[in-house]
C-alpha cells in the first residue's frame, strides 16, 4: 500500500509511542506537526524526523500533503479538531476518548457521514493478537459458558497539575483509564448477545478537583445474563491493567492488555491445569497504525469507527450520571484553542 501521509496536532507525549515509533516500521510519512509553542513543535519535528513544522493546527489540517490527521490533544479538544479535520476532507485518527461526551461524539459521527472519510479511535489494545486469541479461546468453548468479565485499570496518581485532573480539559479516571475497561466489555458483544447495559456504578472525586473522578467501578450486564465489572483507579498504590474472562470450565486473563509490548502473557486455567501463552511483544500501536492505514486504503471502516465511539461515550456518560457527576462538559468556542 502507498505510505500514509500523516499530520500531527500538538507534541503530546503519547505521540512518540503511538505514532513515531510505529511509523518507522510501517513506512508512514510524518508530513507535518504544529503545537501551541512553535519552538516545541520544531524541536519535536527535529527529534522525530517530521518533514514540516506549521504555525497552527489549522495549517496542518489544510496542508495538501496531509491526507490524515492524528489528534492526541487534551480530551476536550478531540471533538472540535476532529470535526475541523473532517471538514477539510481529512481522515481522522483520534486518541481516546474521541469526545468529551456522547452529544459531541454524535456530532462528530454526523460529520464523518457528511465527509465520507475514515474515522478511527485509538483503542490500540484491540489490534494486538492477544485480544483475538482470547476471543478465539472463548469461542472454542474451552472456558465453558462465559459467566463474568472483569477489567481492572489501576495506576499511581499523576501530578496534581496533570491535565488528566482537569474538568475543563475532559479529565478523570473514567476518561483516561475507564474508557478502556468499558470498551473491552463492548467488544465482547458478538459472544454475549449484544452490547452491555449499565446496572450500577460507584466512584469518588479527586480531592481539590470538583467534578473529576479519581476512581470508578461499573457493574454491567449483557443480554445473555453474563455480568461484567469495569474498574479504573487513577490514584492507586499499584499498577494493574488486566482483562479476565471467567467461565463455567475455566478462566483466561490477559495480564497487561494495554501494554502487551511489555507483557504479552495470556494465562488460561482449566481443570487440565494452567498454561501461559505468549502472543508477541510487537507493539499494539504498530498493529493499530496498520489497521488505520488499511481502513483508509480499502475504504472499509475499522472496528473503532465513529459509530463505535458514540456507543462508548454513551456508556461513559451513563457511568458519570450513576455516581452523581456530570458528563464532561462541551467546551465553549473560546476554550477550544482554535490555534
Amino acid at each position: 500500500m502507498e505510505p500514509l501521509r500523516l499530520g500531527i496536532l500538538g507534541a503530546a507525549r503519547i505521540t512518540e509511542l503511538a505514532i513515531v515509533k510505529p511509523a518507522r516500521i510501517t513506512g508512514t510519512r510524518l508530513v507535518a506537526v504544529a503545537a501551541r509553542d512553535f519552538a516545541r513543535a520544531a524541536a519535536f519535528a527535529a527529534a522525530h524526523g517530521i518533514e514540516k513544522v506549521h504555525q497552527s493546527y489549522l495549517d496542518v489540517i489544510n496542508d495538501p500533503d496531509v491526507e490524515a490527521v492524528y489528534n492526541p490533544l487534551a480530551n476536550s479538544l478531540h471533538a472540535p479538531w476532529n470535526k475541523a479535520a473532517l471538514a477539510a476532507g481529512k481522515h481522522v485518527f483520534t486518541e481516546k476518548p474521541s469526545a468529551n461526551n456522547a452529544a459531541e461524539a454524535e456530532d462528530v459521527a454526523a460529520q464523518v457521514r457528511r465527509a465520507d472519510r475514515q474515522f478511527f479511535e485509538g483503542f490500540h489494545y484491540l489490534w494486538h493478537p492477544l485480544v483475538a486469541r482470547l476471543h478465539a479461546i472463548l469461542a472454542s468453548g474451552e472456558l465453558g459458558e462465559l459467566r463474568h468479565v472483569e477489567t481492572v485499570m489501576d495506576m499511581p496518581a499523576p501530578a496534581a497539575s496533570d491535565p488528566r485532573w482537569s474538568l475543563v480539559l475532559g479529565g478523570g479516571a473514567l476518561m483516561d483509564l475507564g474508557c478502556y475497561s468499558l470498551h473491552s466489555m463492548r467488544v465482547l458483544a458478538p459472544f454475549v448477545g449484544g452490547e452491555p447495559e449499565l446496572v450500577s456504578a460507584t466512584g469518588g472525586e479527586r480531592s481539590g478537583h470538583p467534578g473529576v473522578d479519581e476512581w470508578l467501578t461499573a457493574t454491567l450486564r449483557f443480554p445473555n445474563g453474563v455480568t461484567g465489572t469495569a474498574g479504573c483507579n487513577m490514584a492507586s498504590d499499584h499498577h494493574q491493567m488486566s482483562h479476565r474472562l471467567v467461565g463455567t470450565a475455566g478462566e483466561a486473563v490477559i495480564k497487561d492488555f494495554v501494554n502487551p509490548h511489555n507483557d504479552d502473557r495470556l494465562v488460561v486455567t482449566t481443570s487440565k491445569g494452567t498454561r501461559t501463552e505468549h502472543l508477541g511483544t510487537r507493539s499494539s500501536y504498530t498493529y493499530q497504525l496498520e489497521a488505520f492505514t488499511t481502513a483508509i486504503r480499502t475504504g472499509v471502516p475499522a472496528r473503532t469507527d465513529a459509530a463505535d465511539a458514540v456507543r462508548t461515550m454513551r456508556l461513559i456518560d451513563q457511568c458519570y450520571k450513576a455516581i452523581g457527576l456530570q458528563p464532561r462538559p462541551t467546551p465553549l468556542d473560546s476554550e477550544s484553542d482554535q490555534r
